[in-house]
Formats: C-alpha cells, structure tokens, sequence
C-alpha cells in the first residue's frame, strides 16, 4: 500500500516544506490500521518503528522528526533543543534539518512558516490547548512580526462532529465574547463546536497575515483519517513541516 500525504495549499517560500499523513501505506494491524505513528496508543513498537521509517524515506526527512509527548497545554520547545519525548505542544525550527511534527487524531494540528522561510513550526490544538493559547504561545516564539506569518489548519475534528458540554463553550467565551458565535446548539441539548473558527478567531487577532486550511474532518473520513472520537483505540496522523537545505 501506496503511503499517502496531504500538502498544505499556501503561499509558503520554496524553503519551506510540510506534509500531512494519512492513515495509508503502513504495516499496522486493526484498529492501528495501517500507518500508525504513535507509540502511545498501544500498537506495536516495531510497527510503529517501521511506520515511521516509512515515512522518513518518502518524504526524504532531513531528520527524525522532533516527537512530542503531547499533554494539551501550552508549552513549545525548539526543535533543535527539544529531546525526544519532551512534554511539549508545539515545536519550532529556525534551521534546516530539524523537523517540526505533532500526531492527531480529532485535535487540531497547524503549521506555521514565516513569508521569509527562516522559521517553521508545528503546533497541537485541542480545545485545552487552543484555549491555553498555544497558538499565541507558538506565535511568540517567530522571529519575525505576526503579520509576516502564514498559518494552515490541518485535518480535525469538524464543526458538525465536537459535540462539547457547557464547559468548554464557557471557557473560549470568557476570554472573547466573540467565540459564541463558533458554537451551535445540539440536537442533544449540549453544543456543536467549531474548532476550526475557534482557531481562525485566536490567529486573527494574534495578527497572522494569512491563515488557510480548515476543510477536513477527521470523523467522517474513516478511509483517510484516525478519529479517536468515533473509533476509541486508534492511531495517529502526523502533521509536519521543515526547511529544506
């Protein structure tokens, strides 16, 4: 089975590279089926292994990606710093040969470059996270104004799919009234929340230049995707970005 990968449509610099997994061409079993990425979900290690190599090898890596453990907060680290399986949410690179990757399955995952292509990052945007403000947090670390930043918002769980509690609409309305309007009643009394305006919204007013992507659901694309909502025990997509020599 033929690997396949997303390429993010923006206006990146040509030192600038990114690439988006999807759940084609590994040697994982059910329900890790078949490129799965993460060691942390209870496939086998040499799968995992295996998968990743896989990956390395068609997208020509520079390097072994920086893998976080993701723990939805709002800690960023350079990729060129940061060790393996460091607890962060976002990673940041500012030379080539450091590869920026964080792994998804409903979460958001967004890439950043600067219209320069000297800087990259990637970041991991569940609700916590996104209400932490990792985003900001990753925004602050570019060595270079917002507005010279390009953002793209990776596959995730989509508007019609996050059904959330009280709770968490009450969290992104507290700090921006605004938000509201990202959330819709559900037919079950809660909320349907758009976790991709909810980022377009924060990015907006961080002051980034330009922000694209936000058009692929993570739960109704069983064929491409993982989606730990809908299916529980699964694997996890990679989203990931460089620069190139």
């Amino acid at each position: 089975m033929t690997i396949e990968f997303l390429r993010p449509s923006w206006p990146a610099p040509p030192t600038v590279q990114a690439a988006i997994s999807t759940r084609a061409g590994g040697v994982s079993a059910t329900p890790w089926d078949n490129l799965n990425l993460a060691t942390h979900v209870g496939d086998e290690p040499a799968r995992v292994a295996e998968n990743r190599r896989r990956l390395r090898e068609a997208l020509c890596l520079p390097a072994e990606p920086c893998w976080l453990e993701q723990v939805h907060g709002c800690e960023v680290v350079a990729s060129i710093e940061g060790p393996a399986g460091c607890p962060a949410d976002a990673s940041v690179a500012d030379a080539p040969g450091h590869v920026c990757a964080v792994l998804t399955a409903d979460c958001l995952p967004v890439l950043f470059c600067d219209r320069a292509g000297r800087w990259v990052a990637a970041a991991h945007a569940g609700w916590r996270g996104l209400a932490a403000g990792i985003l900001e947090r990753t925004v602050a670390r570019a060595p270079a104004p917002p507005v010279e930043l390009i953002a793209w918002l990776g596959p995730a769980l989509g508007p019609r799919a996050f059904e959330v509690g009280d709770e968490v609409r009450a969290g992104f309305v507290a700090d921006d009234a605004g938000a509201a309007h990202c959330f819709t009643p559900s037919p079950a009394g809660r909320w349907l929340a758009d976790l991709y305006a909810l980022a377009r919204r924060r990015l907006s007013a961080a002051g980034i230049g330009w922000i694209g992507g936000g058009g692929e659901c993570t739960y109704s694309d069983a064929r491409r995707f993982y989606s730990y909502r809908r299916d529980g025990v699964t694997g996890r997509m990679a989203s990931l970005v460089w620069l190139a020599e």
